[in-house]
């Protein structure tokens, strides 16, 4: 099935967007799309899967007094109908350069061009609005979704006044991941920044009954997806000469065993982030391009704000010490101090950010 290829191209002018360069209708093309979701979805070969059981056990501890209660609910298919809360971005001031200190400027990308995937809503377009912010003169979002990808490449265009251009593509399709980052770097004339944020979850499903199918496919979506990604981008920065920094989106998930939820394809999936992460930092070093990992915790996007979830979710905050959960732009600073010369010492780095919940 052939994919939709936008092109948003802003002036400064707000509101303002000029469409650039079309592809030819059999540029890219894509798996299935609709199947996958941005991160943390939930769903099966058939029929979204039931997430919450019908009842969860907690455990809280008052003045060191145990007390034990069931949390009951109703198990229903993981949907949301709320969208994550958006605050639109803001254009960056590219005069207020000469007038930062040293340290400060580290912080900025002006000039650069970066490359996300599953940025079409939620944690992955909060990190491009992050870098719109910050000075960056051109992003591409490669997202499945091609309504929310292309709604989200034109408001985050008319807002900040930069070019943006969508990719409607799945990241388990290696000729349409290498036909848009071609596209993308032939346009822009260099790729700077990936920020590898596809993905999706299966939860609540024991291992011993976990459908060989669907394993198989989240394992091709976070891992293989996020591997051909990641090369794609990096043979264009080893080409180019210049580096550049790829960030990929694991989770807390691959570090520690998740509670109380059974997700053992999930967390193997994002263990293998990390371990890639490691591995790709030490081959690609040679060529000046870092990759580093962020690791969340237990985010409140609209995919999590839901009835069938909300048992859990008391575990989860009871578990966490900072008594929350993380909000959609709680991922920006970190994502744009990876992304920049800030962090120009620091490849193979996983940074887990949870509010403290591996702590315990």
């Amino acid at each position: 099935m052939l994919t939709r290829f936008v092109s948003r191209l802003a002036t400064r002018s707000r509101g303002s967007a000029v469409a650039s360069r079309a592809l030819s209708p059999a540029s890219f093309r894509a798996i299935s799309p609709g199947l996958s979701r941005s991160l943390h979805t939930v769903e099966s070969k058939a029929h979204l899967e039931k997430v919450a059981k019908d009842s969860v056990p907690l455990v809280t501890f008052e003045q060191g007094e145990r007390k034990e209660q069931m949390l009951h609910v109703d198990p229903q298919p993981v949907t949301s109908t709320v969208q994550d809360s958006q605050t639109a971005a803001q254009p960056f001031d590219g005069s207020v350069f000469q007038n930062l200190t040293p340290t400060m400027a580290k912080f900025t990308l002006i000039g650069r061009v970066a490359i996300i995937t599953g940025g079409g809503r939620g944690l992955g377009l909060n990190m491009a609005q992050a870098l719109a912010e910050v000075g960056v003169r051109g992003i591409a979002i490669l997202d499945v979704q091609p309504d929310i990808g292309e709604a989200a490449a034109q408001k985050l265009s008319e807002d900040t006044g930069i070019d943006v251009r969508f990719y409607s593509v799945d990241v388990r399709d290696e000729d349409g991941i290498s036909e848009a980052i071609e596209n993308a770097a032939s346009h822009f004339g260099q790729i700077d920044i990936l920020i590898n944020s596809a993905g999706i979850a299966d939860s609540n499903i024991k291992a011993e009954t976990y459908n060989v199918d669907m394993w198989r496919r989240l394992i091709d979506i976070n891992v293989t997806g996020n591997f051909l990604v990641a090369q794609a981008v990096a043979r264009k920065m080893i080409s180019s000469g210049n580096g550049g920094s790829i960030i990929n989106i694991a989770s807390m998930s691959g570090s520690v065993v998740n509670y109380p939820q059974e997700q053992s394809c999930y967390n193997a999936s994002k263990a293998g982030v990390i371990q890639m992460t490691k591995s790709l930092a030490t081959e690609w070093a040679r060529y000046g391009i870092r990759v580093n990992a962020i690791s969340p915790g237990y985010m409140d996007t609209a995919l999590n704000r839901v009835p069938a979830l909300e048992a859990q979710k008391k575990i989860w905050i009871d578990h966490t010490p900072q008594k929350r959960l993380g909000g959609v732009a709680d991922l920006n600073g970190l994502a744009v101090y990876l992304a920049s010369d800030a962090s120009a010492y620091m490849t193979g780095n996983n940074c887990v950010i949870d509010g403290g919940y591996t702590l315990w």
